[in-house]
């Protein structure tokens, strides 16, 4: 099975929305690697800071089951996506990998933020530093000590939400 990475965000209702999120994914995938919760600023608009972080699971469900099931769970959360791309969100759910799986169909993979947004490499690096980008053919521990937007800050946050019960 695919070891796969999600990122979440939500910058609306973050406790609520966040605690949604996990209660769905743990529900359908099982215990979770769950990355720290980070504070960040809106990118690309003016708005809330949102909680960011990074789940890991292994799933045998394809790409498009999959991407279709975090579109359902944001819509439980109250998404919508006929909303402009940069503006606040309830809940973010972006598919990073799928396993090694380079592709443009039925979404591209891996997703490209991973390489731009520290909000997505920092926690991706707290979870699997050691994972290889399978186009940038550098582990995420690599990648993370190069990043070199400083204007991206992160803070680290106290879990809002209790998290242990969903950790594997």
């Amino acid at each position: 099975m695919p070891q796969i990475f999600a990122s979440i965000g939500t910058n609306q209702a973050r406790e609520t929305n966040l605690k949604l999120a996990m209660d769905c994914l743990y529900e359908t995938f099982g215990k979770l690697t769950i990355s720290p919760v980070y504070q960040s600023q809106a990118v690309g608009f003016s708005g809330e800071d949102f909680f960011n972080l990074v789940v890991g699971f292994d799933s045998g469900e394809s790409i498009e089951t999959i991407n279709q099931y975090f579109k359902q769970i944001e819509k439980l959360g109250g998404r919508d996506h006929s909303s402009p791309k940069f503006s606040d969100r309830t809940l973010d759910i972006d598919l990073l990998n799928y396993g090694y799986e380079v592709c443009d169909l039925p979404i591209r993979l891996p997703r490209e933020e991973i390489l731009h947004h520290a909000f997505v490499l920092q926690p991706l690096n707290d979870i699997a530093p050691d994972w290889i980008h399978p186009v940038a053919l550098k582990s995420v521990k690599e990648l993370w000590s190069r990043f070199s937007d400083s204007s991206q800050k992160l803070f680290h946050i106290p879990d809002p939400i209790e998290m242990s019960s969903y950790k594997s």
